[in-house]
């Protein structure tokens, strides 16, 4: 086989995998966005809820979960009738 080009695809595979992840990380802390409690539909959660019955995106069962959250623009919660991580914790 050619030496260079299994150099280059696996030159290739690091530097895409260095890329999406840090695209999935650059989503989660991304400024512009946060997470909205109480607007996700029935399995279109982002990820696990605050009581941890289960741990990835799309798991939920009901409508509108109060522990249920999704990513949306930062000042736009409370117009889609959600509350916001600091407004769900203050209530703890």
């Amino acid at each position: 086989m050619n030496q260079r080009l299994i150099a280059s695809s696996a030159l290739a595979s690091v530097l895409a995998l260095g890329l999406l992840s840090g695209a999935n990380a650059a989503d989660e802390k991304a400024p512009s966005k946060e997470k909205c409690y109480g607007i996700a539909k029935a399995g279109q959660n982002d990820c696990a809820n605050l009581s941890g019955t289960h741990s990835c995106a799309g798991q939920n069962k009901t409508d509108n979960g109060a522990d249920e959250w999704r990513y949306v623009a930062k000042g736009t919660c409370s117009k889609l009738g959600g509350k916001t991580q600091e407004e769900v914790q203050a209530k703890k």
